[in-house]
Order: C-alpha cells, then structure tokens, then sequence
C-alpha cells in the first residue's frame, strides 16, 4: 500500500536534489507555483482542491499527496476532498477511478495525524 506521507518525504528529497543540479528551472517553478497559489479571487482551499482534482486526473502522486495535504492545511474538509475527487473522476474517466480513490486514502492518512 502506498503511504502518501512517505510519497511527500521522497518528492521533497528528490526535488532538493534536483535543485542542486538545476536551481534555476526549480526556482523559476516554484516561484511561478506560489504566486499561482496566493489568495485571491479563489481562496487557497479552493486552488487546492482544483490542483488535486487535476492531479488525479493527471495520475501524479506526488501530486496527490502535495495537494491532499496542502488542502486540508488550507482548511478543506474530507467532505470537500470527496466532492473534489468525485469531480475529478467525472473528468478522468476509468484511470482517475484508481487515483481517486488512493487521494481519498491519502486524505485519510493525512488526517490521522
């Protein structure tokens, strides 16, 4: 079974390590990510939710797991991830099924924290 814990440990680790080799590509990404991600017309709780929604849809885990996080630390409620997911299987058709369901247990162990 997937721990999206461990999948957050590991993208975080990877991505440190990539940065060593191209700082400017990651710091460009990032830093279009978090002006993308500041409150505006859409609150942050619903820019990510509608970035997990597309990361199901897009089968990332890495993205789920990023995203299921930052959503509930914005303030979403399971509730809420489910109706996200349940759009995002609408969207993704049969794949996003799979993915889906693993970012409603990736909201779960999140949670349990």
């Amino acid at each position: 079974m997937k721990s999206y814990k461990e999948i957050n440990k590991d993208q975080n680790a990877f991505a440190r390590e990539y940065r060593k080799s191209s700082p400017e590509i990651l710091d460009g990404f990032m830093a279009m990510h978090k002006a993308a991600m500041e409150e505006g017309a859409l609150t942050v709780k619903v820019k990510e939710m509608m970035a997990l929604s597309i990361g199901i849809a897009s089968r990332c885990d890495g993205c789920i797991a990023s995203h299921a996080k930052a959503a509930l630390r914005a303030g979403a409620t399971r509730e809420e991830l489910i109706e996200t997911i349940n759009v995002a299987l609408m969207m993704g058709g049969g794949p996003a099924v799979i993915y889906g369901t693993q970012a409603l247990a990736a909201v779960d162990e999140f949670l349990a924290d």
